[in-house]
Formats: C-alpha cells, sequence, structure tokens
C-alpha cells in the first residue's frame, strides 16, 4: 500500500465517523423531544381526568415509549458502528504512519545513493589531477604562450543558461572561493576580437568547465570553444569538466559519445555552491 492510498483509507473513515456522528446527534435530539413529549403527557392527567381521556393519553404514551425504545435501539447500533470505525481509524492511522516512514527511508537512502556517487567521482578526478601534477612542465603548458596560466578555469556556457546557471555559479567561484574565472562577460571587452579573447582564455586556463545544455550544442561559439578544449586535452591530459544542466543523458550521447563518458555534475542534483565547492577541491586538494 502506498501513502496516497493509506491516506485515502484515514480520509474515507474520517468521513464514516463524521457521519455516523451526525446521525447520532439527532437521535439524541429525538429522544429528548419523546421523552418531553411523555412527560407532558403524564403531567396532563389529573384526578379530574375521565376515563376515555386518560385511557387515550395512555396510548399515546405507549406510542411516544414504542418511538422511544426504536430510538434508543438505534442508538446503541450507531454507538456501536462508531467504535468499529474508531478502531479502524487506528488501525489505518498506524498503517499510513509506517507508509510515511517507509517512503522517508527511501527518499533518504535514494539522496545517500546520489551523494555517494558524487563523492566517488570527485574522489577519482582528484586522483587523476593528483597524477597528472607528476608530468614534465613540457607537458602541462600545451599552447600557452609565453606568459604563464592566467585562470584557473575556463567557463564554456551558452548566452540562454547565464541566468539560470552560469552567472551565479561564476559569482561563487570568484567571491566565494577566490578563484580566477575567464568569463565572456568579465573578460572581453567592448571592441575586442572575441575569437582572439577566447583563444587567450583557452591557452591560459588549467581547466575548462563546460555547461553542457540544450542551447550549448547548438552554438557556434560554445562548439569553437569545445573544440579549443578538446584540442587542450588531446595534448595535455584531463583538462574538460562537464556539467550537464537541463540535458539528459541520452541528448549528451547524441551530441558528443566522448562527453557523455565522463565523470560529470549535474544541476538537477546539486546547487551552484555545492559544484563550485567541488571544483575548488580539485584545484586545490586537502592533503
Amino acid at each position: 500500500m502506498s501513502v496516497e492510498q493509506a491516506q485515502r483509507s484515514v480520509n474515507q473513515i474520517d468521513k464514516d465517523i463524521a457521519d455516523l456522528e451526525k446521525k447520532m446527534a439527532d437521535l439524541v435530539k429525538k429522544e429528548a423531544d419523546k421523552t418531553k413529549r411523555i412527560g407532558d403527557v403524564q403531567r396532563s392527567i389529573t384526578k379530574n381526568t375521565s376515563q376515555s381521556t386518560y385511557q387515550s393519553k395512555m396510548r399515546q404514551i405507549q406510542n411516544y415509549q414504542k418511538e422511544l425504545s426504536k430510538i434508543l435501539t438505534d442508538k446503541a447500533n450507531i454507538n456501536q458502528k462508531l467504535a468499529e470505525k474508531r478502531k479502524k481509524r487506528v488501525d489505518a492511522a498506524n498503517k499510513l504512519q509506517k507508509e510515511e516512514d517507509s517512503q522517508a527511508k527511501k527518499l533518504a537512502k535514494q539522496q545517500q545513493n546520489i551523494f555517494a556517487a558524487y563523492e566517488r567521482q570527485i574522489d577519482e578526478l582528484t586522483k587523476q589531477i593528483q597524477r597528472e601534477e607528476s608530468i614534465s612542465t613540457a607537458e602541462q603548458k600545451i599552447f600557452e604562450t609565453d606568459s604563464m596560466e592566467e585562470y584557473d578555469v575556463f567557463v564554456s556556457h551558452s548566452t540562454e543558461d547565464k541566468e539560470s546557471f552560469a552567472n551565479e555559479f561564476v559569482q561563487l567561484l570568484q567571491n566565494d572561493f577566490g578563484l580566477k574565472v575567464w568569463y565572456d562577460a568579465i573578460s572581453i571587452k567592448w571592441g575586442d576580437s572575441i575569437r582572439t579573447e577566447i583563444d587567450k582564455g583557452l591557452k591560459k586556463s588549467k581547466f575548462g568547465v563546460v555547461i553542457l545544455s540544450r542551447s550549448y550544442i547548438s552554438k557556434y561559439w560554445t562548439n569553437y570553444e569545445l573544440e579549443g578544449l578538446f584540442q587542450r586535452e588531446s595534448n595535455g591530459g584531463k583538462l574538460i569538466l562537464p556539467i550537464w544542466h537541463n540535458i539528459t543523458k541520452q541528448e549528451v550521447q547524441n551530441f558528443s559519445p566522448s562527453l557523455a563518458g565522463k565523470m560529470a555534475m549535474n544541476t538537477a542534483f546539486m546547487t551552484p555552491k555545492e559544484i563550485a565547492e567541488k571544483l575548488y577541491e580539485l584545484l586545490y586538494p586537502k592533503n
């Protein structure tokens, strides 16, 4: 039995009890009325009442008593039904509580499994980063110009995803975690060559966060950025860190099987701050 079914059972029993209590209240009123009528007739009999009138009044009292007897029988039946319903109500409420407890445990287990999976992903990524630290300086700096890396992360995204995720994510990286971020709204100034500035950002960033969404996979500039990140990764090891945002695994698979095979964060299960914290831990792991 589901929680919904158990709740419906409790609600139906509550309705039945309310209906029986209403019937009981009506019978109590009728009982009081018949008792009053019997008393009124009895008080109307005096020593001056004639024999015929007396007999008539006694028949009237007998009729009231018969009606009163039926009312008392009906009350007894309703009391029995109420007792049975209240017992069923206790049983139904206990079942409902058990179903709610069971559902809560299942949800908690699901959440634990999700977070455990992400922790495993983060551990694996951290190990990969630590292994890459042993690669020679020359291998780590493919596509680098005469200057050192200037950014911790290059954020590749679609304009349509700025408001729903990207803007908040970048602000957290900068303000809460003090990371150096290449982000078009910040890094490309009026009059700059878009292609040139993107190329600089790609060359001078340690990692590239790719916010994969339905809008992302259909844009020219996002595909240009992704090509650059793939080129760097093919020569210099681990670089691309994907985030799935309002997109399904099948859609990512159709767009890029290699991206679908990478461990990814997912905004359906994690907040921008949680993902930003995981990125910071990758860049600056605790030893």
